[in-house]
């Protein structure tokens, strides 16, 4: 056992984390394939599988219906992989040892970093009970106004789909007790508002809500570049994916003005968040929406969130360097602070890895299967970004197929660059200290 433990030392962490992941996923899978934990003629291993994979990358893309499949217990153990999934497996273990400790052991440290990808002003240790405080608070308050909405319309499980569905908004999983996600309540204006805001809240990342929250208790003068970033990144992202749809979505145009504006608002907010509900049927819009939805979900949520995809912060920071390349300037700099050269290196690197991941399962989705291939291309954004959005295809992937989609939800949620490490990088990264530092 000691040498098993000097083993995982000299790893780094980046591997550790990839392990990580890997060991919560199979013990998820063996746990749904217990036959007590599901429903009818049970589920196969492959797709028991898949619904763990799903499950623990926040990803949402299922190939059998989790509320037809598994009972309330093998429900449960989808929920805990998404919650562990969502805010990072190893934030409640650390969370622990703080409550007993006042420091992490380094390895848990090391891994951390890579987890959670923190600028370097930033304390793991007070940034991990932040996260579980802010996490749990949301999350309550979230299922008491889901509570509200699923009463209104009479669901006899209110309690539970008002829970189920608040960590799995939070968490941006988007996985759902209902099998057409939430197109049954598409013009229900406080079930969007409310899955909408918890989606944000997860999405934008826990960064964002430390930095303000020292803000306003004086601990800091101004915001981390970070926080900026990603804030402005998400309010032009929404803007733009919300025009986009409601001027190109025809299955919205017989709605009132209020109504396909929420519509477009809220399939613009699913994408770029990766929650991957749904209020319109993906399967039945315009390739223009499709191709706005599959942009959307590549570019993502934003970095220490509980969102997937590049991440707003590295498409920012690419954006920069396009910006100063034509201005001739040498340093990518934003409102008069500079970013470090080795960010906007990971930047380009991360785009570089996420590129070839997308087109290689683009490019195996369509020797696996018979789709269009707008629908490989869609399948593949949604299960690297971890959206789960889909056209309907999903459960009629081939085994071949569910196994790609396995390998992309899995890479997608480790992030591409972190994934690119643990394959290539066997030395430790070097420490530096950066006061402009960005998070990507």
């Amino acid at each position: 056992m000691a040498g098993f433990y000097a083993f995982l030392k000299r790893l780094h962490p980046a591997k550790l984390a990839a392990l990580g992941y890997v060991s919560y996923i199979l013990i998820g899978w063996l746990l749904l394939c217990l036959p007590f934990v599901q429903r009818g003629e049970g589920v196969k291993a492959l797709d028991n599988l898949f619904t763990a994979t799903s499950a623990m990358s926040t990803t949402g893309l299922v190939t059998v219906s989790v509320s037809d499949s598994y009972n309330l217990p093998g429900q449960l153990i989808v929920l805990v992989l998404i919650q562990l999934g969502g805010i990072g497996y190893m934030t409640f273990g650390s969370f622990v040892i703080l409550s007993r400790h006042s420091e992490l052991p380094e390895e848990r440290s090391r891994v951390g970093g890579i987890v959670f990808s923190l600028p370097r002003s930033f304390r793991l240790d007070k940034f991990i009970r932040s996260v579980v405080v802010f996490t749990f608070v949301i999350e309550a308050v979230g299922a008491i106004a889901l509570y509200a909405v699923f009463r209104g319309r009479g669901d006899a499980q209110a309690a539970w789909s008002a829970v189920f569905h608040s960590v799995s908004a939070f968490c941006t999983a988007g996985f759902s007790l209902h099998n057409n996600s939430f197109e049954a309540y598409a013009d229900d204006f406080w079930l969007n508002a409310v899955v909408a805001a918890l989606s944000y809240l997860g999405a934008i990342g826990f960064i964002v809500w430390v930095d303000y929250w020292r803000m306003l208790t004086a601990r800091i003068r101004q915001v981390t570049l970070t926080s900026k970033i990603i804030l402005w990144s998400t309010l032009w992202l929404t803007v733009a994916g919300t025009t986009l749809i409601f001027l190109a979505e025809p299955s919205i145009r017989d709605k009132s003005a209020d109504k396909k504006l929420m519509a477009s608002v809220f399939q613009a907010m699913t994408a770029m968040t990766t929650v991957g509900f749904n209020t319109i049927s993906i399967s039945d819009v315009s390739r223009a929406t499709l191709l706005v939805l599959t942009v959307l979900m590549l570019i993502g949520a934003s970095p220490s969130g509980t969102g997937g995809g590049l991440k707003s912060t590295t498409v920012s920071a690419l954006f920069g360097v396009m910006r100063s390349a034509l201005r001739g300037q040498q340093q990518v700099r934003f409102w008069n602070r500079p970013v470090p050269h080795q960010r906007v290196w990971m930047a380009m690197a991360a785009l570089g890895f996420y590129v070839v991941m997308f087109v290689a399962g683009t490019y195996l989705l369509e020797l696996t299967e018979t789709f269009e291939f707008e629908q490989s291309l869609f399948e593949a954004a949604s299960a690297l970004g971890t959206v789960g959005l889909s056209t309907g295809v999903t459960a009629s992937l081939s085994a071949l197929g569910r196994c790609i989609i396995i390998f992309l939800m899995f890479c997608g949620r480790l992030g591409p660059l972190t994934f690119g490490i643990a394959l290539f990088v066997t030395t430790a990264p070097p420490s530096e200290k950066q006061d402009n530092d960005l998070a990507t």
